[in-house]
């Protein structure tokens, strides 16, 4: 049975929590962000994994960093043979990796070496990646450079979104650091170091990258909607005001309008030119409503022949 240190913040990271808790390992405490405001209200807010640890009844510390020795010392104070690391948010310093016997493992959304980094399950779909996947990796000083303990792989369909694609590597990453925990306990594991072709940095996503530019091709917009949902959330202008699209694909329709011109609504979508072929929008919001599908926002409104963007 290993002594497991644990650390996380969003939801991605519940499934792992739960997963050791129910496991033969022994958790010993949890490492999450500090309480953030939250809502429209800006309330203090604790982390999913903050909630889950105090509903399991476990240690919970928050530091703002482990650079400090100070700040490291609740962490040595647990004596983990192991840190199993999920989406924390924050950097560990060497000194911290040092802490655990056997040291730190991560759980990574993507097949490394590609997509190191924040975002490696919006960049696979914006990239139009049709397989990613799960690593657990021995965490070294780099970032997300250590080696490769154990791997699955997904298909990445041509319909699916950021939330549906977090919920299904979530549920593989703790069905696979389980195995690995195993694996670490019996001295099974055999760590293979990364290759140096096929790295790609996944950057950290930025609000204004989901704003549309009606002259891309349909197949890419389609693919920044999927990406940006649940956050940012795709957008464009109509009568200069900020819509969301939440959902859309590319489509099969005559074209022969400018970027961003209604062409029309047919099968549930609001039919728009891109800069090749077209894209069929069915689910908008404005700001301040509710998300609709297009026919609903449709409704009276004249909106062929009129530009988004």
């Amino acid at each position: 049975m290993l002594q497991v240190a644990f650390a996380g913040t969003p939801e991605f990271a519940v499934p792992t929590l739960r997963a050791i808790a129910g496991s033969t390992h022994r958790l010993v405490g949890v490492l999450t962000q500090p309480d953030r405001p939250a809502g429209r209200g800006r309330t203090l807010t604790a982390s999913p994994i903050k909630q889950l640890a105090l509903e399991l009844g476990l240690p919970v510390a928050q530091p703002p960093s482990l650079k400090s020795e100070s700040e490291r010392a609740v962490l040595a104070g647990w004596a983990p043979d192991v840190l199993v690391v999920v989406a924390y948010g924050l950097i560990l310093p060497s000194a911290a990796l040092a802490i655990p016997r056997l040291g730190a493992i991560n759980v990574h959304a993507s097949l490394l070496p590609r997509w190191r980094g924040a975002a490696p399950v919006q960049r696979a779909i914006l990239a139009g990646d049709t397989q990613t996947g799960i690593t657990i990796m021995q965490m070294a000083a780099g970032l997300d450079t250590g080696p490769i303990l154990m791997q699955r792989s997904v298909n990445l369909d041509a319909a699916q979104t950021a939330l549906q694609l977090l919920d299904t590597l979530a549920e593989l990453g703790a069905a696979l650091l389980t195995q690995a925990l195993d694996g670490v306990e019996l001295g099974a594991l055999h760590p293979v170091e990364q290759p140096a072709d096929g790295a790609t940095y996944a950057a950290k996503i930025q609000k204004r990258e989901a704003q549309i530019d009606w002259r891309q091709s349909a197949q890419q917009i389609a693919r920044q909607v999927r990406a940006f949902n649940p956050w940012p959330v795709a957008q464009t202008l109509w009568e200069q005001q900020q819509l969301r699209v939440w959902e859309a694909h590319a489509c099969d329709a005559p074209s022969s309008g400018a970027p961003g011109q209604v062409l029309a609504l047919a099968q549930g979508g609001l039919l728009i030119q891109c800069a090749d072929s077209v894209l069929s929008l069915t689910k908008l919001q404005q700001a301040g409503r509710r998300v609709v599908s297009a026919g609903e926002f449709a409704g009276s409104r004249k909106l062929i022949g009129t530009r988004f963007g």
